[in-house]
């Protein structure tokens, strides 16, 4: 049976595949073409099955998130699909998954390799999403070091003294940093490529999300997580769905306007933080 006789689709692409940006994905991608890129088949199949049994046109490929040519490649698939009109990243590790280089790595450099890569297939009129974290308003990096960090290259990040003096000194100051640094660099991207190509690309930062990934947090820091939890303002969890919400806004027509900032979805963990009612101290 043809469910869909359009043979030209916008395309979306989405760089991890986990129950977040699957979210997203299904809020935005009726009628148009889906990209899945994971390093993990089980995740690509898994994602697949199910978007293809609720009616969307998906298809999928290996990506590895560290590595520049990959997702070079996985743009330039995305680009041979049609034209790109929505890019998504959430490929991240947690920090208590593995250790500051690798959360760099992958957080950071990772992240910045995939916005440079859209940046030259995106169709005019797109928009991009950085999933970020809270965690990206918990260590304020000093203003000389954020313009230091935005004249960087991606490639020459790992060899800022900042980043090695500082980032690399537990996975907690990795998580923090290489999260606000997401932040900017959408926010670099929005003025330069992404402006060039008349595309828009945003972040979002989660709060406390309950996600499949979230668990290996719980189970490794619960105590502080409830903390958390009790010290917000919603005194509770996020869900996926939650986080779609917001994200169909930022990739639509409504924010037609918004681009290079980001949207802080937490249920006021911040505003605690900031107002003094919760502390944090990162490991």
């Amino acid at each position: 049976m043809i469910f869909d006789r359009n043979d030209k689709k916008d395309v979306i692409a989405l760089l991890g595949a986990g129950s977040m940006g699957t979210a997203i994905v299904r809020r935005i991608a009726a009628g148009k073409k889906i990209l899945l890129g994971d390093i993990s088949e089980e995740n690509l199949e898994k994602a697949s099955h199910d978007l293809t049994y609720s009616g969307y046109d998906a298809e999928t490929m290996i990506v590895n998130a560290l590595e520049k040519d990959s997702i070079e490649a996985f743009a330039e698939k995305a680009a041979s699909l049609g034209d790109v009109k929505f890019f998504i990243d959430t490929a991240g590790a947690s920090p208590h998954q593995t250790n500051p280089e690798h959360i760099l790595n992958l957080d950071m450099v990772g992240t910045g390799y995939a916005v440079d890569a859209f940046g030259k297939v995106m169709a005019k009129g797109g928009a991009g999403l950085i999933v970020s974290s809270q965690t990206g308003y918990m260590y304020p990096i000093p203003y000389e070091e954020e313009q230091t960090i935005l004249a960087t290259p991606t490639e020459e990040l790992m060899d800022l003294p900042f980043i090695k003096e500082v980032a690399m000194q537990n996975s907690g100051f990795a998580y923090m940093i290489a999260k606000r640094i997401n932040q900017l660099q959408a926010m670099k991207a929005a003025a330069t490529t992404w402006k060039e190509r008349r595309a828009r690309i945003n972040t979002i930062s989660p709060g406390v999300i309950v996600t499949p990934l979230a668990y290996d947090e719980f189970a490794a820091a619960g105590d502080g997580y409830q903390q958390m939890i009790d010290a917000s303002a919603a005194e509770r969890t996020g869900s996926s769905d939650e986080i779609a919400e917001a994200g169909a806004f930022l990739l639509g027509e409504h924010a037609g306007f918004i681009t290079g900032t980001d949207l802080l979805i937490d249920g006021g963990v911040i505003a605690a933080i900031r107002t003094g009612k919760y502390s944090l101290q990162a490991e």
